[in-house]
């Protein structure tokens, strides 16, 4: 396994995708899923604290292997529990606080190929990113650049194509997502009152 803390430099860097996750930039390579940000440490025993990014945090047992870092540094999953609101983990190799700490703020992303099934209607958040909003009237609203996570429903953020103009908050539910195509990148979606929407743009 390769030295987590260090990884080789011949191994390079996949092509990957610039997405805005939790307000932040993450490139994720191409191929890959974000499940998670390191994003402390806990104890003296190299344990880490994960903030998921997954509506299956069950993927997380002891013995699942999993990639780090845009150089996709292979991480061995040795132990892992419930803390709070972030689970506590252990890799292989990672022994001591100091080793964790070179850790923090890195992402965990796993192979599309790896993805659990989703239901009928559902859709991975990667997938989303970057599609073309339209409403009823065929006008363009934007491109959807989040996903936020609010506990009833996620909610997508929908960038104009010009920055002046107001990010729209659509929330998730039948009533306002009519349609989505992922062939053609495109979503279709109905303005209830109080969900004002920026001029169109071309």
């Amino acid at each position: 396994m390769p030295n987590p803390l260090h990884p080789d430099p011949a191994a390079g860097r996949k092509p990957s995708q610039l997405y805005r996750i939790r307000n932040q930039a993450v490139r994720v390579p191409d191929g890959y899923m974000a499940v998670g940000q390191i994003v402390g440490v806990h104890a003296l025993r190299g344990e880490i604290k994960l903030e998921p990014y997954t509506d299956f945090p069950e993927r997380f047992v002891a013995g699942e292997l999993f990639w780090m870092g845009e150089e996709l540094v292979k991480m061995e999953l040795a132990s892992v529990r419930s803390h709070k609101n972030v689970l506590l983990l252990r890799f292989v190799g990672i022994e001591d606080r100091s080793a964790a700490e070179r850790l923090r703020g890195q992402w965990l992303f796993i192979e599309e190929a790896e993805a659990a099934v989703l239901e009928e209607g559902s859709y991975w958040i990667h997938d989303l990113l970057g599609l073309q909003v339209t409403d009823t009237s065929g006008n363009l609203l934007g491109r959807v650049v989040e996903v936020l996570a609010t506990g009833a429903n996620d909610v997508y953020v929908v960038r104009p194509a010009e920055s002046q103009r107001q990010e729209l908050l659509l929330p998730a539910i039948p009533e306002v997502i009519l349609a989505v195509d992922l062939a053609t990148r495109t979503m279709r979606v109905q303005l209830l009152d109080g969900l004002a929407a920026p001029e169109s743009v071309e």
